[in-house]
């Protein structure tokens, strides 16, 4: 079969990065098998098992140039992967080949690498998401005293700042690296179990020597620079360790998903607009659109990824005592692809928080078109101050307001509360007295002082932790 009859998954050919795939392909598993086998090697030698130094010297000669053919040919014969793999590095170590994998199950190499991987793809998704809190940082601070609507329900309520609205985002996302980076810290390695979690093979081989057996563990994590192994486990480590990482890869796609969303609608407004590239096609049939196409492809991969979460608690839920085997084929499906739309996801915002487009002259125009509306109160608070009264003031703002929408939406004019408010002798109040109300920074309340507060005690001192380099979104088509 041709490679064009294949199904190949969109995620590997117009989405995640090379880093993230190298992470959970075939190539980055194997070799973190053969770490792991030197280390139990290792452990084992240092314990004063029958392992020789020569031995351990044999098998980190091949720990890189795996023979995938002799493995691939042998596991067609034995169906079982492991044991394949077992054999192929025994076929290039023929002095150390009896001591592969010496008191281990297939979850000591399975799961333990499962784990490494969980870790190397949070820390690859933190450093993108540190990016891109990174780019955000610097647009907020550049518009933070810019004022735009704000809305409720979808329609115009108040006024804040584009730089106001950014921390709305940044927030969301500040949340999800502090999840993940909690269960970084909560991570521990399988380490060396044995079938059934009671490492019945390892008392066998140190002799009933407990201590030796818990050494051995402490030796692996340290090996794979881990603050320790889970301290009890059935043969794999517990399914809903997935089931929390997936659920904080929700949380990213979640807030990428609202940024996405409110994007979209700020371009729709002429507002704000993502990166549109010098000869980028908007559409096939109308030449002059400029779709938000980043954005939507955020949003599309959110909902996967939103849905692809659930996997894990089902599969958790459905473990049998100390394990069964129907975990494997949703785990390395549902696990790699949630990773993987994620860093597509960040590869996205990194791009698009890297260019975007403020239109500060329509944003005024669209605020100045409101602002009556929104002055009203204040308004009306002057005339009670020159002796009004602040039911019947209220009651007329409600007239006149309702008379301006109208002639807006009904008869296409323009908003002319202004004017209808300085002619009603209710008021007392000039046209100019009334335009000395219209000053949208008036109406902006704390929004520029919250940016600044924002990024000076939360977004600062996360960044702190990660180097000021600049990650290069990498996007396919």
């Amino acid at each position: 079969m041709q490679e064009k009859e294949k199904y190949i998954s969109p995620l590997s050919t117009r989405y995640a990065s090379a880093e993230m795939q190298y992470l959970f392909s075939e190539e980055y598993k194997f070799r973190t098998w053969r770490r792991l086998w030197i280390s139990l090697a290792r452990a084992e030698h240092a314990l004063g098992l029958g392992v020789t130094e020569e031995q351990i010297a044999e098998l980190e000669a091949h720990a890189e140039d795996i023979n995938y053919e002799v493995a691939e040919a042998r596991e067609r014969e034995v169906r079982h992967d492991v044991m394949a793999h077992v054999y192929a590095y025994g076929k290039q170590c023929p002095t150390a080949a009896p001591i592969i994998h010496l008191g281990a199950t297939s979850c000591y190499v399975g799961d333990n690498t499962d784990v490494i991987i969980l870790r190397e793809a949070s820390r690859l998704i933190l450093r993108k998401a540190a990016q891109v809190l990174r780019n955000l940082s610097r647009f907020a601070e550049r518009y933070r005293s810019t004022p735009c609507l704000a809305y409720t329900h979808l329609q115009p309520a108040q006024l804040t700042t584009v730089g106001k609205r950014a921390t709305l985002w940044m927030y969301e996302l500040v949340q999800d690296i502090e999840n993940l980076t909690y269960q970084l810290e909560k991570l521990r390695l399988l380490g060396s179990k044995g079938t059934t979690g009671t490492q019945a093979s390892f008392m066998e081989l140190f002799g009933g020597d407990e201590e030796k057996v818990r050494a051995l563990e402490a030796y692996i994590a340290k090996d794979m620079d881990f603050p320790g192994c889970v301290p009890v486990s059935g043969q794999t480590y517990s399914r809903k360790v997935d089931a929390y990482f997936l659920s904080v890869l929700s949380g990213f796609a979640q807030s990428a998903y609202k940024f996405g969303n409110d994007l979209r609608i700020l371009q729709s407004f002429e507002e704000v607009e993502e990166p549109f590239e010098s000869k980028q096609i908007g559409s096939s049939a109308m030449p002059y659109k400029r779709n938000p196409m980043r954005s939507e492809r955020i949003c599309a991969l959110a909902r996967y990824v939103i849905v692809d979460a659930l996997n894990p608690g089902l599969t958790a839920g459905t473990q049998w005592f100390e394990r069964t085997l129907d975990d494997s084929a949703n785990k390395r499906i549902s696990v790699a692809e949630a990773f993987l739309a994620v860093d597509a996801i960040l590869n996205l915002s990194i791009n698009i928080t890297g260019g975007l487009v403020v239109y500060e002259k329509v944003i005024r125009r669209r605020v100045m078109e409101k602002l009556p509306f929104m002055a009203t109160e204040n308004v009306m608070m002057d005339c009670v101050k020159r002796g009004g009264n602040r039911q019947e003031l209220h009651e007329r703002l409600r007239v006149h307001s309702h008379a301006a929408a109208a002639r807006v939406k009904l008869e296409g004019g323009q908003n002319d509360l202004i004017d209808r408010i300085a002619s009603d002798p209710v008021f007392g109040i000039s046209r100019e007295e009334i335009l000395a109300h219209m000053d949208p920074a008036g109406y902006t309340g704390r929004a520029p002082s919250q940016v600044t507060e924002f990024l000076q005690q939360i977004v600062e001192p996360l960044l702190a932790g990660y180097p000021d380099e600049t990650v290069e979104a990498e996007l396919h088509v």
